[in-house]
């Protein structure tokens, strides 16, 4: 056991929490230092629970084929640069903004169809709820053996996962303005397509959004369990299993982390560009 490492960590552990609990309490007066403090608290907390996991493996000598220290994953990951950058090309760059693009762009429009003919909310919603409810380990094997064991049949995928949670989040949108304005547009004599463009459309934005947000984890998390079925010897899914065969757990984590940042970071750019489009909503007023 090296208690020192152990206790190095656990007294960080014990300054970022005394630190965040004194950032918490301040209020500035200036924007911008309230920003600063605003991401100085998470970055501060991810930092500490780094180290106490770094303190926790190293200190009670924990096996780096049950959890490696993040000091083991980061030497992987700055080892394996070009491996990591063919994986995140072929899965993300490929499948995964493809199937997004394909998957929210047709429901939006299947949207506006459904909103347009009645019957299709009554007979093609609850289809769409069902399809929803499927597991992507029973989608994934058909994709492959319809579109081959290239990045289409992972695209596929994603297109399956992305398109049924825009079509239900617009569809409630569309519907999310009130009677008043509808009838206020009425007397102006606006038409069906007018009133959508000019009234409709707006309001249905944060709807839209939150969907995108949560298809942009899910299209990631899809393409990624669907290479675990068939895939070229390039991939991010096809790599963690790969490397799970072989024990080399660092290398899975050196994914994990490629895949959560680039999750979290598509996440974060759709929620910089929904405050910008809804920036009139009643959440974004001080």
């Amino acid at each position: 056991m090296n208690s020192g490492v152990l206790i190095a960590a656990l007294l960080f552990w014990v300054a970022a929490w005394l630190a965040n609990m004194w950032l918490v309490r301040l209020r500035p007066a200036h924007q911008p230092l309230t920003q600063s403090i605003n991401l100085l608290i998470p970055a501060l907390f991810g930092a500490a629970l780094i180290a106490l996991w770094e303190g926790i493996t190293v200190g009670f000598n924990i096996p780096s084929v049950l959890l490696p220290p993040p000091s083991m994953i980061w030497a992987r990951i700055t080892s394996s640069v070009d491996i990591l950058w063919a994986d995140f090309y072929q899965t993300f760059l490929k499948a995964v903004l493809a199937g997004y693009a394909i998957g929210c762009a047709s429901g939006f429009i299947a949207a506006v169809v459904v909103d347009r003919v009645p019957f299709l909310r009554k007979g093609l919603l609850p289809v769409g709820n069902l399809v929803a409810a499927l597991p992507v380990i029973g989608i994934a094997p058909i994709m492959v053996m319809w579109f081959g064991f290239d990045w289409h049949s992972k695209a596929a995928v994603v297109v399956v996962m992305t398109f049924f949670p825009m079509l239900v989040n617009t569809v409630a949108g569309l519907a999310a303005s009130g009677a008043m304005e509808r009838d206020l547009m009425r007397t102006y004599a606006s038409g069906y397509w007018q009133t959508l463009v000019k009234l409709r459309l707006p309001a249905a934005m944060p709807f839209i959004f939150n969907a995108l947000k949560i298809n942009s984890t899910l299209a990631l998390i899809g393409a990624i369990v669907a290479e675990f079925f068939g895939t070229p010897i390039v991939g991010m899914g096809f790599r963690i299993s790969t490397e799970v065969g072989r024990m080399n757990i660092d290398m899975v984590w050196a994914e994990i982390f490629v895949a959560a940042l680039a999750g979290s970071l598509s996440y974060g750019l759709l929620a910089l560009i929904e405050r910008a489009v809804t920036f009139w909503h009643p959440s974004y007023r001080s």
